[in-house]
């Protein structure tokens, strides 16, 4: 048989449930923070795509005018 359960103090219970709490609000906070921080990543890249995607429409545009097989 398995010997009886020995209670635990409310005070490490408050410990640990407190060290639980605290550790999931800094999670969320910290996940926040990354979050602004790859939203800002990813508008930059789809500002650059488009600045791109203009750039080969108008090479594409100035190569197709110039020709003379047309």
């Amino acid at each position: 048989m398995a010997p009886a359960p020995v209670a635990v103090s409310p005070l490490i219970k408050f410990g640990r449930y407190s060290a639980l709490l605290l550790g999931i609000a800094y999670g969320s906070r910290h996940h926040k923070s990354l979050q602004k921080k790859e939203d800002g990543i990813l508008a930059r890249k789809e500002q650059a795509k488009a600045v791109e995607e203009k750039k080969k429409v108008a090479a594409e545009a100035a190569t197709s005018e110039g020709s003379i097989f047309d």
